[in-house]
């Protein structure tokens, strides 16, 4: 299984929640499976790290380039740039 990790700083938690939660569809159609793990970090809550679950290495990567992801990223309020890796599980 492939993960995306992404790491960020938002204005508004209940703001970036809404707008990932909006994002699904275009995540789906683009070759994620339904594992998703959103974390906050206890210290900062609006520091969020987020795990998703993928098909494919290569549509994750060519996802994290998209168009309607940088656009869905600049309307949840998004105040740092995003800390992005590709991740695998292992045995």
């Amino acid at each position: 299984m492939i993960y995306i990790y992404v790491r960020h700083t938002v204005e508004d938690y209940a703001r970036w929640k809404e707008g990932f939660d909006n994002h699904a569809g275009a995540r789906q159609a683009a070759g994620a499976t339904d594992e998703v793990y959103v974390m906050r970090n206890l210290d900062n809550p609006n520091e969020i790290t987020v795990f998703l679950g993928w098909s494919d290495l290569d549509k994750a990567r060519a996802f994290t380039q998209s168009a309607s992801l940088k656009e869905a990223m600049k309307n949840a309020g998004i105040t740092s740039p995003p800390e992005v890796s590709f991740w695998e599980t292992v045995r």
